[in-house]
């Protein structure tokens, strides 16, 4: 149903009021107003109102589809549904012997009537880049929508847009932001609101269904870790090469009194032997 098709009836009752009772020939009532917003394919209840007493062939013309819901002799009120595009709508009456003529200008809106929300993720670390996206398919007039990324009750990004193009047209807000761990506690979601009431309407309203996000705790570098292991085994071979080094020439000159005292000796004690008594 149509968010504004209640005027129409509202009018009516005004309509009616103001006509009972009523001695003069000629009068004037309030009547709904001549620019109507309807939803795409939604119904609009349409009342006019002679301007005289005994008026003749109170005529609502429409191609579309309409039903007579009520009406006396100054008013009618008709039911016109499936309205997809914006056109004009002709009341026509007699007063008089002078024919005279009403217009109602329908302007169809498309209302958000889905709020698709997505993660680029749904488990991220700590301190990790992800996306929140927001799509509302198929919306116009795009002037006075407004598309709203919520974490729980607090807003994390808000886009107002522009824009009078009559066809519908999806909508995309894209937000980056980075993982806390706070954002496990609470849901993603997202709204859209589509104001009319500056052009006579009312306000629509739809919300996403909410998305939830797993943050961890992030996990060690393994690069990181596999370098520092390799120093670490490279520096105790380096160490263990050198020890056996040392170890081994120690134990060479040991075998082969290539220590300077002890070579000193050595040559002292063979000299003497050598000599004759």
């Amino acid at each position: 149903m149509s968010p504004f098709g209640g005027w129409g009836t509202l009018a009516a009752f005004l309509a009616l009021l103001c006509c009972r009772g009523s001695g003069e020939e000629q009068f004037e009532v309030p009547m709904e107003p001549n620019h109507l917003l309807v939803g795409s394919g939604e119904f609009q209840v349409i009342n006019f109102t002679a301007s005289c007493t005994d008026p003749k062939k109170l005529v609502l013309e429409t191609a579309l589809h309409k039903t007579f819901l009520e009406g006396q002799a100054q008013w009618k009120l008709f039911k016109v549904i499936s309205i997809s595009k914006n056109m004009e709508l002709m009341c026509s009456f007699i007063c008089g012997g002078k024919e005279e003529m009403k217009v109602f200008n329908i302007t169809v809106f498309y209302p958000p009537k889905q709020v698709l929300l997505t993660l680029s993720h749904t488990s991220v670390a700590v301190g990790t880049l992800f996306t929140i996206e927001c799509r509302v398919p198929a919306v116009a007039p795009l002037e006075g929508l407004t598309v709203t990324l919520l974490r729980g009750t607090e807003i994390l990004y808000n886009q107002t847009f522009v824009g009078t193009a009559r066809f519908p047209q999806d909508v995309m807000v894209t937000h980056h932001t980075t993982a806390d761990r706070e954002d496990s506690l609470h849901n993603f979601s997202c709204e859209a609101w589509m104001d009319l009431r500056s052009r006579g309407g009312g306000l629509v309203h739809r919300v996403s269904d909410p998305q939830r996000l797993e943050v961890k705790e992030p996990e060690p570098n393994n690069q990181m870790v596999i370098m520092a292991i390799v120093i670490v085994l490279l520096l105790l071979f380096v160490t263990f090469v050198f020890l056996c080094f040392v170890f081994s020439e120690k134990w060479r000159r040991g075998r082969t009194g290539h220590y300077p005292v002890q070579a000193a000796w050595n040559r002292l004690r063979r000299s003497h032997r050598a000599q004759p008594l």
